[in-house]
This record gives C-alpha cells, structure tokens and sequence, in this order.
C-alpha cells in the first residue's frame, strides 16, 4: 500500500501510512511535500524532455490535512530555456494547505569542478536501529525504519528509508527522497512532544545533486531561540555523501 492512492489526474486519497505524529487524525506533511515534488517532476516531463534538476524545493505550509482526498494544481511561474520556476500547491475541500515553490536547471558536466566541504556521516551499518514510534504516534513514523546515533538532544546523525512508496507509479530521485524531509524536525528533538510542541511552519530543500538510492542521511542540529522560535538545520546524504540541505522553522509553544 502506498502513502496515496491516486484517485484522478489532480486528486490523491492518503492511506493509513500518511497519518501524523502531532495528530494522527491528519496527515504527516512529508508526504504531501513528496506528492508536490512528484508532480513537478510529472509537470516537467510533460512540457520538455530535457530533464530539468530539481535544485531548490521551498515549502510553506499553510494548515493542516485531515486524512481525506486532497487535490493539487501546477504552474511554471519563470519559463526559461536552462532555468524555471515552478510553484505547486495542495488544498482540501477548496482550501490550500501546502504550497511548493520550485527552481528547475538544466544540467550539464561539471565534474571537474565537483566537491564539497560538508562532512559525510557514517554509513547506516554503523549506526544502531533506533524506533521513532517510541516518540512519535501515526501511520508515517510507523512505515519508516531509522538508525541513529545521537549525541545529545538537538544533536544527531541519522539514516531513514521506507519500503513504503509514494503511488503505485515511478517518481522521480527527488520526489523519492522528498518522503522523508520533513523527518527531521522530530528526529532529534530539545523537547518531548509532550511538553513542548514544535511543527515546522515551512521546509527548504537546497540540493546540488540527485539523490541516489532508497536511505537518506540526515546531520541534523536544532536551535530555540528565546521568545518561541527554532530552527531544525539538516546536512542531507546518500550512500555517495552529501548532497544538500534542508532547513525547518519552528514555531516552539510550552504546554
């Protein structure tokens, strides 16, 4: 069972997988942030056959899900011949809940000039098995398997995959990756879940290459400020090494 069903060309039923950790009457916001890449990817190849790379995903996440049908539409906001933007958006019932604004460029060979200096994490055999499910409720955590070493709260290196795809339907490296971006913000918490809540109002993806395999790795640190932010800074990775980074911010509220 995958985390939608697909129910039309614009339309997709989450199954029990998509439920939240926050709420598990509504949907883990990962997921859709998947379904939005997939359906720029979906848009893209649709319009050109020159494979335009996914290089920045900006979410901003304008409510909650219940679990029912969601809808989705896509524009190109910036046509171009080597570089486009692209905005896509998930609502429910009429109302826009999530909202991805892409940057699409071409490719071409750099590898000569490839490299970087952000530091690799060790590989997943390395680290122990670690159950989200102990901290988190919901369908999403529970289809996920992680292993983590953690040094101390708002410190860890982890890995995550799922054999739970997407659709019953290829997607693209990036919509695949995209399933679990947004782990990261209870991955390695300050707080328990129960005595401070922390949801993420947005995720930006910045990606210098293609994800590669089914595991993604994440080096992660989260910060509190004083007066009801934080922020969740994560160096992403597969089997290969480094590849990007994604950042979360937080609206932090004490119960």
């Amino acid at each position: 069972m995958p985390y939608f069903d697909r129910v039309s060309a614009t339309a997709f039923r989450p199954t029990e997988h998509v439920s939240g950790g926050w709420n598990t009457s509504e949907q883990h916001i990962a997921p859709p942030m998947a379904l939005l890449a997939h359906i720029v990817e979906q848009d893209r190849d649709a319009r050109r056959d020159d494979g335009l790379r996914l290089a920045r995903l900006s979410y901003d996440i304008l409510g909650t899900l219940p679990m029912e049908t969601v809808e989705v539409q896509v524009r190109t906001v910036r046509p171009g011949r080597t570089i486009e933007l692209v905005e896509a958006s998930l609502s429910h019932d009429g109302r826009p809940a999530l909202v991805l604004r892409a940057w699409l460029l071409d490719r071409r060979d750099t590898t000569a000039l490839a490299g970087t200096e952000f530091d690799a994490i060790p590989p997943a055999t390395e680290m122990p098995a670690w159950e989200a499910s102990t901290v988190w409720p919901g369908g999403y955590i529970a289809s996920t398997r992680a292993r983590r070493v953690q040094t101390r709260p708002g410190r860890a290196a982890y890995w995550v995959q799922s054999p739970v795809p997407l659709l019953d339907e290829p997607s693209g490296p990036v919509a695949r990756a995209a399933r679990f971006f947004d782990i990261a913000n209870g991955m390695t918490a300050r707080f328990r879940p129960e005595e401070v809540a922390y949801p993420n109002l947005d995720l930006t993806a910045h990606l210098f290459r293609d994800p590669d395999g089914e595991a993604l790795g994440f080096d992660t640190r989260v910060s509190t400020g004083p007066d009801g932010a934080g922020l969740t800074h994560s160096i992403v990775h597969d089997a290969h090494g480094p590849l990007g980074t994604i950042d979360q911010i937080q609206t932090v509220r004490p119960h």
